[in-house]
């Protein structure tokens, strides 16, 4: 169990600070790689804060920036058991475990489990083990049919009522993906969750509308199956 004091906050702050400033020891062999994928700092503040007010246990990792900010919150509220749930196929080949080595440098190995299977192999498997959490963050595949794959199985480990965390969805394929969970199954926006956090114009085009980078959204409570007859376009 990781203690809820300052002590064990400051370790994690301390590490996402040198994060930002001087970047993960490891990239891959890309130009600024690491500023194109990682969740930047603000907006992991922002995702760090909206969890600690919903008490969460969450989902995802690449160069650690957000599963940092996840880790801090749960370390933040002070749950009994904390749980972080983490996939991530490519951790240890892609990203030559950079991030997880981050998250045991901030102390939070212990309450830390990485699964290193694909998201469309992963998430059944924890709904069959009977995993529930009170938010998760998706931050995967960005093709439609994956992200739709994902928020299948997730408003399913997700307790009714709790929130997913969409990141990247100024992305067309996402927006389209979720949109289909807002018109046929009840999820709401949370309009100023990530307000004061990244924008990103929709679709990249510099002359579209632009739309906060991350997006929260709330399952109903209770959840309910839509009668087929009821199905609206999206």
């Amino acid at each position: 169990m990781v203690r809820s004091d300052h002590r064990a906050a400051q370790q994690i702050r301390d590490v996402r600070r040198r994060l930002a400033v001087q970047g993960p020891p490891r990239t891959r062999d890309r130009g600024r790689d690491f500023e194109t994928v990682t969740l930047p700092e603000r907006d992991c503040d922002l995702l760090r804060d909206l969890l600690v007010s919903e008490r969460a246990e969450t989902v995802g990792l690449a160069y650690a920036s957000s599963a940092l900010a996840i880790g801090e919150a749960l370390v933040i509220v002070g749950l009994p058991h904390p749980r972080h749930v983490i996939i991530d196929p490519f951790q240890e080949g892609v990203w030559s475990n950079a991030g997880w080595d981050l998250l045991c440098a901030a102390g939070l190995d212990p309450i830390a489990t990485l699964i290193p299977e694909p998201s469309s192999i992963a998430l059944p498997q924890l709904v069959a083990g009977g995993l529930t959490a009170e938010a998760a963050f998706v931050d995967g595949s960005h093709r439609f049919h994956e992200v739709f794959v994902d928020l299948y199985f997730l408003r399913t480990i997700v307790r009714p009522g709790g929130l997913v965390v969409i990141d990247d969805d100024w992305t067309p394929s996402v927006r389209t993906a979720v949109h289909y969970y807002e018109q046929n199954l009840g999820w709401t926006a949370i309009p100023d969750a990530f307000a004061g956090g990244t924008r990103m114009p929709i679709g990249g085009d510099p002359r579209a509308g632009s739309v906060p980078r991350c997006r929260a959204l709330r399952l109903p409570d209770p959840s309910f199956e839509p009668p087929f007859e009821e199905f609206c376009p999206f």
